[in-house]
């Protein structure tokens, strides 16, 4: 059996729903991304910015690099749950790179006995991952600029390894978006500013979570109910009819966090914090920032009840909550 063949057997046996190879090489969309860059579209995601001819070309990453391995491991977790706010699908439970990690590190393994050399990223490195997932076949990059595979839809966590095994690449994939704008016409902020370019500073997601201070006024209300991330442009994605909830139960709703409401999380202290939100995504923004975004799924789905919650948060030490409550307390009081 080839190499090719058994690391993909390695892969499915491991639980990827799908397993492709690119050559190793420039990044098809490089001369994009680092226009993306200059016209501050990442805001303050400064990671992104720092060596990004390295980020174009995974030859830079891993010297010998030959070939791009790439994985997609279905993540969707179910259509809904009854809490009174929205969280991205991907943050339900488990954080991802605690479930991806040790598999890649088996399949590492797996390539190393072959005779490779690997480094191997979920979203933790250096590569313009969503190219070489193209490239390989491994589904086509979306308008919304989101990774879309005909059997999966879009609910998926993309992996690679870069190696040095000289391994046949497959076909690419082809765009079938066609003339579908669901996702353009759909974003809350318009983040999705044309076709495959999305400006982070307007994206919900950037907004609720990679953004360190106050969240823009003008984009407030947008985020409606959201306390974490923005799914809408996956919501509408009609490829997704044909996504099937998760066999990794790891991903199904933490019951815990459904639990709250965004009142609870302003009221929240750090220890309660701590407790509910172990070994989720959602733990690395911190509480501060989180009731943050609770504050403004109050101010705009909050009733008078939430005043007091929102009165004392509004006295908060920490001026990032102080502010937002005040925001909210503004926007309770102004619908009566």
């Amino acid at each position: 059996m080839d190499a090719a063949t058994l690391i993909k057997q390695a892969a499915a046996g491991l639980g990827f729903e799908d397993c492709r190879i690119a050559s190793a090489g420039p990044a098809p969309h490089a001369g994009e991304f680092h226009q993306w860059l200059a016209d501050g579209c990442h805001g303050e995601m400064q990671w992104m910015a720092r060596d990004p001819h390295r980020r174009a070309d995974p030859r830079e990453v891993l010297p010998g690099c030959r070939s791009i391995v790439t994985l997609a491991l279905n993540y969707y977790p179910g259509s809904s749950t009854s809490a009174p706010f929205r969280i991205a699908r991907y943050a339900w439970n488990i954080d991802y790179h605690d479930l991806l990690t040790p598999r890649l590190r088996q399949l590492d393994e797996t390539m190393t006995s072959l005779g490779g050399t690997q480094r191997y990223y979920v979203d933790t490195g250096p590569v313009l991952e969503r190219d070489f997932a193209s490239a390989a076949g491994l589904g086509w990059n979306g308008k919304s600029t989101v990774q879309i595979h005909r059997r999966l839809g879009a609910w998926f966590f993309l992996a690679e390894l870069l190696t040095t095994l000289d391994l046949p690449p497959d076909p690419p994939a082809i765009d079938h978006c066609g003339k579908c704008t669901r996702c353009l016409d759909a974003c809350p902020t318009h983040a999705i500013t044309a076709p495959h370019r999305v400006d982070a500073r307007r994206c919900i997601s950037y907004l609720t979570i990679e953004n360190k201070g106050p969240i823009p006024e003008e984009f407030r209300r947008a985020i409606g109910d959201r306390l974490y991330g923005c799914d809408e442009c996956l919501e509408v994605c009609p490829w997704n009819r044909f996504a099937r909830v998760s066999r990794e139960t790891a991903f199904h709703a933490r019951d815990a966090i459904f639990a709250l409401t965004a009142r609870d999380i302003v009221e929240m202290q750090q220890e309660d914090f701590s407790r509910i939100f172990k070994g989720s995504p959602i733990k690395r923004i911190k509480l501060s920032r989180l009731k943050r975004n609770a504050c403004i799924v109050l101010g705009n789905t909050g009733t008078a009840d939430d005043l007091p919650a929102l009165e004392a948060a509004a006295s908060d030490a920490d001026p990032l909550i102080a502010e937002h409550a005040t925001w909210a307390i503004a926007e309770i009081r102004e619908r009566g």
